[in-house]
């Protein structure tokens, strides 16, 4: 099961808007908060198979058709992810300005791993958000100020950062052009 962790999410959002179920809904019937929910559709966290479980059960589905739905892995020595498999990642919806494109997902041994695309307009808003990983962050073009914490860096073209996504953090890009950069998210699994 600890390949399919990153697919969780997305799974849960598809599974839930395709049954026409809120976010409300489903938390209520598992026992969990909205916001867990939330924060594990938008990849955020991930759930430990207990409260997994609860929310499958909420879902009114079946264990076995959940995990069927997942992307399978197979035991090669390398992992290749095409273009045509990037989908755009819907992330907080009172989000301005964030654009969030998946271009890898997978977990290897036991550290789950994310690459992503962000692109961040001028004038984005956002409140600080935490994330359950470790966060390596490669500007592409443009910069873009990261808020960590209480703290405040100006990341230009070619700069890059690693911190640890737990601290609550935001970018925002203060600039007149979009600000894209590399995203790579090391979620540590969890034995829960």
């Amino acid at each position: 099961m600890e390949d399919y962790l990153i697919g969780l999410g997305k799974r849960i959002k598809e599974i839930r808007k395709k049954n026409n179920l809120t976010i409300n809904t489903v938390a209520t019937n598992a026992d969990v908060s909205n916001g867990l929910i939330s924060r594990i559709e938008n990849g955020r966290t991930i759930p430990s198979l207990p409260v997994l479980l609860h929310i499958i059960q909420a879902l009114g589905i079946e264990v076995s058709d959940f995990f069927n739905g997942l992307p399978k892995s197979d035991k090669s020595n390398f992992i290749i992810s095409r273009k045509e498999e990037n989908a755009i990642i819907e992330k907080e919806d009172e989000a301005k300005g964030f654009s969030y494109l998946s271009i890898f997902g997978k977990q290897l041994s036991s550290v789950a791993f994310e690459a992503v695309l962000l692109e961040v307009q001028p004038g984005s808003q956002r409140g600080k958000v935490e994330t359950d990983a470790y966060e390596f962050k490669y500007i592409l073009s443009g910069e873009c100020w990261y808020i960590i914490g209480e703290e405040e860096v100006l990341l230009k073209e070619g700069d890059s950062i690693f911190f640890d996504g737990r601290i609550p953090h935001v970018p925002v890009n203060k600039g007149n052009v979009p600000s894209k950069m590399l995203v790579l998210y090391f979620f540590l699994a969890k034995n829960e």
